[in-house]
């Protein structure tokens, strides 16, 4: 069984198990669990409100001057001022930069702006990525935004950071709050773009809180591997079986679909659907379980993917350990994705050919295929996957195969930086937070040690894939609120040195 992923940021993997297999791209999201209103949204207990839903005419292309540069199509943003101290004191004002994905889930998923809103008396707006969600150029139009290359190809990193340019200087000049600070936030591919636009835009922004961004994972920066190995240490570390279990069903599920009736043996042990299915479909929906599980090992309950309890790897080595599944691997390994697939036990079988797109993230298959290149689909020996070799060419393939043009591996290092990035940034750049929990998979491409005194690296043994942004909870631990203590009081240094810096100025 050849297996490997190719990772879609927020999380979505783009999972591959042959080469066949890329014949279709499977971006593994499950359906929507979150509100979706038109203009307003509250928070569950319908008390407060999240925000206001607006938009504003973006222009299709930032960098020609071509006539089908200058279409616009409307992108939308979320705003909330039910904190901000106004334009007349230059209050701050706190943006998301939207990741790959419709903007009202992550804002739904990023507590930590609004919670720190009071103290700092912060505007706050969560701007949403272009192409997707109710961002689509081409008047809102999919099957034409999304046709081929000349369309899509509008679509990348570097013209959603200049989107997020112009509408934060328009929103700014519309307020009448040309003097007020932005501090952008972001987490996992919105964290990169975080950083990123500190970098390219610190005329705009003064500061950035990167969360689980993997800046690193590009090239040869980070290790192949180093995705791979941390799921393995996930599982490994709560349980020694745990671990052998997953490792060695690969092989016991390949050998079953081989002999006669065994497709049918595991359609009843996993509980499938009665659709037509393989062991590399079955593989590559067990593995998404396994991956977004150590992704969002969080130490309370959560519903950001799937409705989890707390510490869902701890759960799923439970199952896996239970003695009364006696030496049935298969039933081990049901009660263990059961935890991510039905943890509410509101399932009756599982269809392995439901690839709905809910959250809106097919568009990263594009982006995956172009200038988002991350290798991280390598295993070895050791690793709680089949052993597998980093294969570019593979990718490379199925890319010009469905879209007719190859990836640019070399692109994001070359306008973004990464290599001896301690010994460029500490004197080029300043005011970003790297946050990366340990337990995270994408924390292998993450910045880890401070690169200089205002560039920080905060690393938590025990945090999960921006784990820092969520919503706080009673049931959190010490580290986490000592994280996040930690990111308001650097947060607060800034706008202090700003504040300072723009008296001197006027004076």
């Amino acid at each position: 069984m050849a297996f490997s992923i190719l990772p879609h940021l927020c999380l979505s993997l783009l999972m591959f198990f042959s080469l066949a297999s890329m014949a279709k791209v499977i971006s593994r999201f499950p359906a929507s669990l979150i509100p979706r209103p038109e203009q307003l949204s509250l928070v569950p207990n319908g008390k407060r409100l999240l925000y206001e839903t607006k938009y504003f005419m973006q222009i299709l292309d930032h960098f020609n001057f071509n006539l089908q540069s200058y279409k616009t199509f409307d992108q939308r943003y979320l705003i909330n001022h039910q904190y901000w101290g106004g334009a007349g004191r230059n209050a701050p004002i706190f943006v998301y930069t939207g990741n790959e994905g419709d903007i009202e889930w992550f804002a739904q998923n990023t507590g930590f702006m609004y919670e720190i809103a009071p103290r700092f008396k912060a505007l706050l707006v969560f701007i949403e990525h272009r192409f997707y969600g109710k961002s689509v150029p081409y008047g809102d139009d999919k099957e034409i935004a999304y046709k081929n290359a000349s369309t899509q190809g509008y679509l990348s990193s570097t013209q959603a950071l200049a989107d997020y340019a112009t509408l934060i200087l328009d929103l700014k000049k519309n307020l009448s709050a040309i003097e007020s600070p932005v501090v952008v936030f972001g987490g996992s591919y919105g964290g990169m773009l975080a950083a990123w636009f500190r970098l390219k835009y610190p005329h705009v922004a003064i500061g950035a809180l990167a969360s689980s961004a993997p800046i690193l994972n590009f090239e040869s920066l980070a290790s192949p591997y180093s995705f791979n190995n941390i799921i393995t240490q996930d599982f490994k570390g709560e349980s020694e079986n745990c671990y052998k279990v997953v490792k060695e069903s690969w092989t016991e599920i390949d050998d079953t679909a081989k002999q006669p009736g065994g497709l049918e043996r595991l359609q009843e042990s996993f509980r499938l659907c009665k659709n037509p299915f393989t062991a590399d479909s079955l593989a590559t929906w067990l593995g998404t379980a396994f991956a977004y599980t150590a992704m969002t090992d969080y130490p309370t309950p959560s519903n950001f993917l799937n409705p989890l309890p707390a510490y869902p790897v701890r759960q799923m080595c439970k199952a896996i350990d239970d003695p009364k599944m006696g030496n049935d691997t298969f039933a081990k390994l049901r009660g263990a994705v059961d935890i991510y697939y039905n943890y509410t036990g509101n399932v009756q079988c599982f269809d392995l050919d439901d690839h709905s797109d809910k959250h809106g993230l097919d568009e990263w298959t594009w982006q995956a295929c172009t200038e988002m290149i991350l290798p991280t689909d390598a295993n070895s020996e050791e690793s709680i996957f089949p052993a597998s070799k980093y294969n570019y060419s593979d990718q490379d393939t199925y890319c010009k195969s469905a879209f007719g043009v190859g990836p640019r591996p070399h692109w994001i290092t070359t306008e973004y930086g990464g290599r001896d990035i301690k010994r460029v940034l500490r004197r080029y750049g300043s005011n970003i937070i790297f946050f990366n929990g340990m337990r995270d998979p994408w924390s292998g491409g993450g910045v880890l040690n401070d690169i200089s005194d205002s560039i920080i690296a905060i690393v938590a043994k025990e945090g999960a894939h921006h784990v820092d942004l969520r919503f706080s909870s009673n049931e959190d631990p010490d580290w986490l609120r000592q994280v996040r203590r930690t990111e308001a009081q650097i947060i607060s240094e800034w706008l202090g040195q700003y504040y300072l810096d723009l008296a001197q100025f006027k004076a």
